[in-house]
């Protein structure tokens, strides 16, 4: 099929309509039978739900070509659980697993025009979201809502390729409450760190380290993706706690650590011993991995000594086996890679 004229070696990270998305309605206690439509626009009441209580969540996920031509997408399965979950904690009906991954593949060969080719580093980019149409004027849960996909080609979330390594500070701002949102992706999450990255920026670092809001001793994760660390004597080691994001690119990362001969932990990772890891990477779909050179506490230093100038020799085996099954250039574990054409 032949490709759209785009610059795919060029593309940064940001919306490119593509020409078709799926859409599926929450009415009279039921989901409709949902279709693909080109009609990008939302059009709700302005006392929609979404508007004034924040009833949202959404997904990340990608569509690869791969060497041998493919097209592929990556555990949609754990995206469609992500979302049901987030759905549940948000008072949303749940869209079906099977039918959020028949969506999926729907708008996927929707867009075959729009799956960067193999090679150039990039891929399509799938942003399942749903939240309130309904009309509510009191706290309280609405009655309608709408279920979309939609696709846009896509490059790296920060530098191309993970080649330059990012430069953190210890935020101040807290990212999740104790026992509230932090384990789902609800929008509201993503809200709340608006500020502090933007403050951020203005301060000269590329993102914030959050720490668990409930002692602030221990880290967390970043606005947008999962922290992993690596110790002198390899162990892969990722923080543990009720309030981060159940990254499905962290998970798979842990799992390929573990099949490639690393000790792996998932356990609380405290600030006080940032200093004896060498390495340390933001995980997450958008990012994949991106290096962190060194954060700044409050005007104190933490290097990273591996992945001053790029990925460490850890991170950047398990960037290439993640990246070499979604591209398939390496036979991943069953049922990882999701075949669409």
């Amino acid at each position: 099929m032949e490709k759209k004229n785009i610059d795919w070696e060029n593309l940064g990270f940001g919306y490119y309509k593509t020409d078709k998305r799926y859409v599926s309605n929450f009415k009279d206690g039921k989901w409709d039978s949902g279709c693909i439509t080109e009609d990008s626009m939302v059009t709700i009441s302005e006392c929609a739900g979404v508007i004034h209580y924040c009833q949202t969540c959404f997904e990340g996920m990608k569509a690869y070509t791969t060497q041998d031509g493919h097209v592929v997408v990556f555990r949609p399965d754990l995206n469609a659980q992500r979302m049901y979950d987030s759905a549940v904690r948000l008072e949303i009906p749940p869209f079906p697993v099977e039918r959020f991954i028949d969506a999926v593949e729907q708008v996927v060969k929707a867009n075959l025009e729009f799956v960067p080719p193999y090679g150039t580093g990039a891929a399509l980019y799938l942003r399942p979201v749903m939240f309130a149409t309904g009309p509510v004027m009191g706290v309280k849960p609405a009655q309608e809502y709408q279920f979309r996909i939609f696709a846009s080609p896509v490059g790296p979330y920060f530098k191309k390729g993970g080649a330059s390594s990012l430069v953190l500070k210890v935020s101040d701002f807290d990212r999740s409450a104790p026992h509230g949102t932090g384990h789902i992706k609800a929008g509201l999450n993503y809200a709340m760190s608006l500020h502090p990255i933007v403050k951020a920026h203005d301060e000269g670092f590329n993102e914030n380290m959050y720490l668990d809001p409930q002692t602030r001793t221990k880290v967390e994760e970043t606005g947008g993706a999962n922290f992993f660390f690596v110790t002198a004597d390899n162990t892969v080691v990722t923080p543990k706690s009720p309030s981060i994001l159940p990254s499905i690119t962290r998970r798979s990362l842990m799992s390929l650590a573990e099949n490639l001969g690393y000790k792996v932990e998932e356990r609380e990772v405290y600030l006080s011993e940032l200093s004896e890891f060498v390495e340390c990477g933001l995980c997450g779909t958008a990012a994949v991995i991106s290096p962190v050179g060194k954060v700044n506490d409050h005007g104190k230093e933490i290097l990273f000594k591996n992945s001053q100038n790029g990925m460490g020799p850890v991170s950047k085996k398990l960037y290439d086996t993640l990246t070499g099954i979604q591209f398939g250039r390496i036979e991943g574990p069953e049922g990882w890679v999701r075949q669409i054409i």
